[in-house]
């Protein structure tokens, strides 16, 4: 009976490498002179030592304003850290507590929905009635089914204010928010900053 061969960690390093960029676990296995379970037991070996070693492999890419970024450099120098890639790290590590869904939010955009789905109604049917009164040929004067009367005007100047107002309470119920998040984000940070003193 044959002995299985021992691999080197030089070796083991070249499978992890190459499986890493794709090379199958059977080519592999007849490169190497092992069977494909030995293979995958060395990538699985490797992938649980960098993760029991807390290894950093994965890579986050985000493309920002200049202001933004401006933002999170001020954020991350109140809280004491001193790079870019450290304050994301600890964000991402404090996430379960900060990114969490707004279940308040949700509802008032719920609400706000509602509200401006009866207004596009309200303002279908206006527009059908004025369209019924030019096919009739009436203007301001004359018939009273179908008119564009001051009425009317007025009803879409009242409509006009309530979408204006309710844009208005959106970006102001948003604004809070984004700044209850910030306050919670830079909170985080803060807190990592201490712990890793």
């Amino acid at each position: 009976m044959s002995q299985a061969k021992r691999l080197s960690e030089i070796e083991k390093m070249a499978i992890v490498r190459e499986a890493a960029d794709g090379v199958s676990s059977s080519e592999l296995a007849n490169r190497f002179g092992v069977t494909s379970r030995a293979v995958r037991y060395v990538v699985k070996a490797d992938a649980e030592r960098q993760r029991d070693t807390a290894v950093a492999t994965a890579a986050v890419t985000v493309k920002l304003t200049p202001d933004e970024l401006c933002a999170f450099d001020g954020a991350l120098a109140a809280a004491g850290i001193e790079t870019r890639s450290e304050g994301l790290r600890r964000l991402i590590q404090a996430a379960g507590g900060v990114f969490v869904p707004d279940a308040a939010l949700a509802a008032e955009m719920a609400r706000y929905r509602a509200s401006l789905h009866e207004v596009g109604n309200g303002v279908v049917q206006i527009a059908k009635q004025m369209t019924r009164a030019n096919r009739m040929g009436q203007g301001a004067v004359g018939g009273t089914n179908a008119e564009f009367s001051e009425l009317r005007l007025a009803q879409m100047r009242g409509l006009a204010r309530f979408i204006l107002d309710s844009a208005d309470e959106i970006d102001l119920l948003l604004r809070r928010r984004r700044d209850a998040m910030q306050l919670e984000a830079t909170a985080a940070l803060r807190e990592f900053a201490h712990a890793a003193e």
